[in-house]
């Protein structure tokens, strides 16, 4: 029995080819569809659902994602229709971007950045990494790639997952970890109880000169809370992410001192698409044995 698997580009073509009973075909929304497409019992896919897609694709059992994030599929997908999210592909490249911010923010690297265009030598002390005690709000695989870096760094981690487990804290004990904690670092998917969790009540409770770190979702994070939290100079931050996204001219985050931003880009990184591409491998091998998915969202995750 051969599975037709309709996939965005060539590349999914090549990784997919073999693997036994497994026809790849290209699959562009907004592209003529192929003739394959009637039959297709799979479609991988980076990009948002569209009202069009489903009178496309009438066969489609399971929909495999290329993100780790499915906050834009869930709720839109028909019953009976599998959804499996890439998790394992990019904690990697995820987590070596906290590491980057964090470094580049203790040790003061704008700075010197900044000594180099104005061709001005200064040397100075900075703070270091080492010794910081950093909260993991997200306890899944981003959390754990996370984790396994900072404590090279002889970082002190702190797990916080939805709720509590041998290693991890519930995510009901944040209001006295807050406090505990140098850094907060989000790694948690969008949903109804993360969506908006980093409101001012959550800031406050962060202490003097302590950092956030989303490289979640920008609406986890209350913004209107955060940019008056920095423009105070109580807190700093760096955001891959924002809300509004992308950032428009003029917004108050643009100016706001205290914020090292990056558009989006954590997971942008040489290699993410063979990563990607290795995950959906191991996630049809499971569905074309009988299994389901590793990856299968359940309600919201």
């Amino acid at each position: 029995m051969t599975v037709t698997v309709l996939v965005p580009d060539e590349e999914g073509v090549a990784a997919l080819s073999e693997i036994d009973g497994v026809r790849p075909v290209v699959y562009r929304h907004g592209e003529p569809v192929p003739a394959e497409a009637a039959d297709a019992e799979v479609l991988v896919t980076g990009d948002r659902p569209t009202e069009a897609l489903w009178r496309e694709l009438p066969n489609v059992k399971l929909v495999q994602l290329l993100l780790a994030g499915a906050e834009d599929w869930i709720g839109k997908v028909p019953d009976g229709v599998l959804l499996s999210t890439c998790r394992g592909a990019h904690g990697g490249s995820s987590a070596e971007w906290v590491v980057a911010v964090l470094l580049a923010i203790y040790r003061g690297l704008d700075g010197f950045a900044d000594g180099l265009r104005r061709r001005h030598w200064e040397r100075r002390t900075t703070d270091t990494l080492q010794g910081k005690r950093v909260l993991i709000i997200g306890a899944g695989d981003l959390g754990r790639h996370l984790r396994r870096r900072l404590e090279t760094f002889d970082v002190r981690c702190t797990m916080v997952g939805a709720s509590a487990r041998e290693g991890v804290h519930g995510v009901d004990e944040l209001p006295a970890l807050l406090s505990e904690h140098d850094v907060a670092v989000l790694m948690v998917p969008l949903t109804q109880h993360t969506r908006g969790m980093v409101d001012a009540e959550f800031l406050a409770a962060m202490p003097d000169d302590a950092i956030l770190v989303n490289v979640s979702r920008g609406p986890v994070v209350d913004t209107d809370a955060l940019v008056a939290e920095l423009t105070s100079g109580r807190l700093r931050a760096a955001l891959d992410v924002t809300d509004p996204e992308p950032l428009p001219a003029g917004h108050p985050l643009w100016d706001v001192p205290g914020l090292l931003l990056t558009p989006h880009v954590a997971g942008a990184v040489s290699g993410r698409r063979q990563r990607a591409y290795a995950v959906v491998a191991r996630e049809l091998s499971h569905y074309l044995g009988g299994e389901l998915p590793k990856n299968l969202v359940h309600g919201e995750y």
